[in-house]
């Protein structure tokens, strides 16, 4: 009899014994019995026979990972603070051994002489980032990167914050790389995912591109790894392990010898500090642009109303974005200022008339829109807050011979209805285009020719060290947007316009005046870490919060920044508290995160969410 390590896939349970008449293979799958269910596990190492009766592998499957995905998996847990188990949640398995991949001889796209300046320095660097300007043509670089790792006969991932930005950058490889390119994201079939797991077995696929769970396909022979738009919060997990799949990139990268390159035109300040990097700068296309202020707040002014009529008496598009969806963010009161808020969380209901509802954005809630106010019995009800759908109902009620479509997460519901949308927006049936966040991700418009950002301030105020990256950051890649061909204007509304005169256009004057305010109290120079305490019972989530600052304080080189409710008090019927640590170093940090994290107590490691 063999007895065998297994540890529970997606679970937060240690590894447990298990006995077998056959001798089995590290990291192969088994089937084993867990209470009253059979559950999946992985098999860690053979053990002694235990003092204890073990029960028995019930089935020993074909699939298995590797020795180095299981290193992978350990660092994951040991760095996020998680369980092996739910890191290894993250893996897709292998069906069969590794094959030899043939070498490809493709031919790759003309550089230009900067373009391949920057292609020569990432060559001679293990990880790079080429901090190049919106439209300065990264994408062919990365292109000419894969056909170089091709032709070496190993493979390459291709990662991009959300699958918003998937259609327009396989058609780009798919050029190039035709049937050996596979789009990887949660939105795929299930039948299309086994597909390309089975084609990726067959050695038929050899370039993955996708969000970040592409980074765990059982794809052998990583040669290069791409993280485009790297400055993305997207890539940051907000659930347990809360991993950030650039710096697992980095990680992995280092660790096994796979070239990484990171890109981005508006590169975080840890980045640009600790990678080094090329500066690309300028357009691949010859254009011009032209960027107005005005001192306003949300507010469809007649100066925005004229720039949108001109744009379209051109006959060119118009993007706007917002950072807000549906109709208005709140409903309040005039009476007595009572927001209608959703009954399971502390944030206030979204107007969507759609469905003619209240709806909650955190837990789906969504309730009738009420004619008196819940609080005093006023029927004085005013909205606050221009959302996506309110400005296109505004804008399609003044500009009535155009097409406004929106483009946000109410909207762009399936990947078949975002090719649509993009689709729609290349062929120029789509005058405007009005969404949040989802508009800046990298899209190509090459008919766009006036850019408006509203709302900025919203993100500008937010209580965030990052508050000032992120704001311009995204006025920036939406600016991007504008005039990639031709003349272009973008406007800005805000009442900070000073800010966005003096780095809008300069952002490595940004990232400097950055690092200096940030001086030794945050990243990158200090490590953070957030515990984040969750239960039903708001007295116990309190008393946790008070033993996890208790039991931190005593760790060596753990300074306790702050703690208490957090700013969205309650998500889902649960009371949600933190702690925020910072230290030099990141040993103290996850020495403090085993001591005080528990079911109930979680780590972030190296936040980027503070709301």
């Amino acid at each position: 009899m063999f007895y065998c390590s297994v540890v529970i896939v997606g679970s937060y349970l240690e590894p447990l014994t298990y006995v077998s008449s056959q001798q089995i293979g590290i990291g192969s799958i088994v089937k084993v019995p867990l209470k009253t269910k059979e559950s999946f596990g992985v098999v860690l190492s053979e053990t002694e026979k235990p003092s204890f009766e073990c029960q028995s592998v019930i089935e020993i499957t074909d699939d298995f990972f590797t020795a180095v995905e299981l290193e992978r998996a350990r660092f994951i847990s040991n760095y996020y603070n998680s369980s092996l188990g739910l890191s290894l949640s993250l893996f897709i398995p292998h069906k069969s051994a590794k094959k030899a991949f043939p070498k490809l001889t493709i031919n790759a796209p003309k550089l230009t002489q900067e373009q391949q300046k920057a292609f020569d320095f990432v060559c001679s660097h293990e990880y790079s980032l080429i901090f190049g300007d919106t439209g300065s043509g990264k994408s062919e670089i990365y292109i000419a990167l894969i056909c170089d790792i091709l032709s070496k006969g190993k493979n390459a991932v291709f990662l991009l914050p959300e699958i918003g930005l998937t259609p327009q950058f396989e058609a780009r490889l798919r050029t190039f790389f035709g049937d050996l390119t596979a789009i990887w994201h949660s939105k795929l079939t299930k039948k299309r995912k086994s597909q390309i797991l089975q084609e990726i077995d067959e050695g038929k696929i050899r370039v993955v591109l996708g969000a970040r769970s592409a980074l765990f396909l059982p794809l052998y022979d990583i040669g290069l790894i791409i993280v485009d738009e790297e400055h993305d919060e997207s890539y940051k997990s907000n659930s347990a392990p809360r991993y950030n799949a650039r710096d697992i990139a980095l990680t992995i990268g280092k660790k096994e010898g796979i070239k990484v390159v990171l890109g981005s035109a508006t590169p975080s300040v840890t980045t640009v500090l600790k990678i080094p990097y090329f500066r690309l700068k300028g357009g691949f296309f010859k254009s011009h642009k032209e960027i107005i202020y005005e001192n306003a707040h949300n507010e469809l002014s007649t100066s925005l109303l004229e720039q949108i009529a001109a744009a379209l008496v051109k006959k060119q598009q118009v993007i706007l974005f917002l950072p807000t969806r549906a109709h208005f963010k709140y409903i309040v009161c005039k009476s007595c200022g009572k927001n209608i808020e959703c009954p399971f969380c502390s944030v206030s209901m979204s107007l969507h008339k759609n469905i003619n509802a209240l709806k909650c954005h955190y837990c789906n809630f969504t309730a009738p829109i009420p004619q008196i106010c819940p609080e005093c019995g006023s029927e004085t009800m005013e909205t606050m807050r221009l959302g996506t759908a309110e400005v296109t109902d505004r804008l399609r009620e003044i500009f009535t011979q155009s097409n406004i479509e929106k483009f946000d997460k109410d909207e762009i519901t399936t990947d078949a209805k975002l090719k649509k949308a993009l689709k729609r927006f290349q062929v120029r049936e789509i005058d405007i285009l009005v969404g949040t966040q989802m508009l800046s991700k990298g899209h190509d418009y090459h008919n766009v020719g006036l850019s408006i950002v509203m709302g900025v301030d919203s993100l500008l105020a937010m209580n965030d060290f990052k508050a000032r990256e992120k704001a311009l950051s995204l006025a920036i890649q939406i600016a991007g947007r504008s005039g990639r061909k031709e003349e272009g204007k973008v406007f800005i509304q805000s009442k900070n316009c000073d800010f966005f005169k003096k780095y809008m256009e300069d952002y490595d004057a940004f990232l400097e005046t950055e690092k200096n305010l940030r001086g030794g109290l945050y990243p990158p120079s200090r490590r953070l870490m957030r515990l984040l305490i969750s239960h039903r019972n708001e007295s116990r989530a309190q008393e946790l919060t008070d033993e996890s600052v208790r039991i931190v304080k005593e760790c060596e080189g753990v300074e306790v920044v702050g703690f208490g409710s957090c700013a969205v008090s309650k998500i889902a019927g649960k009371y949600r508290y933190f702690v925020l640590l910072r230290s030099e170093n990141i040993k103290p940090l996850l020495m403090a995160a085993k001591l005080a994290c528990n079911p109930l107590v979680q780590a972030d490691m190296d936040p980027l969410n503070f709301s």
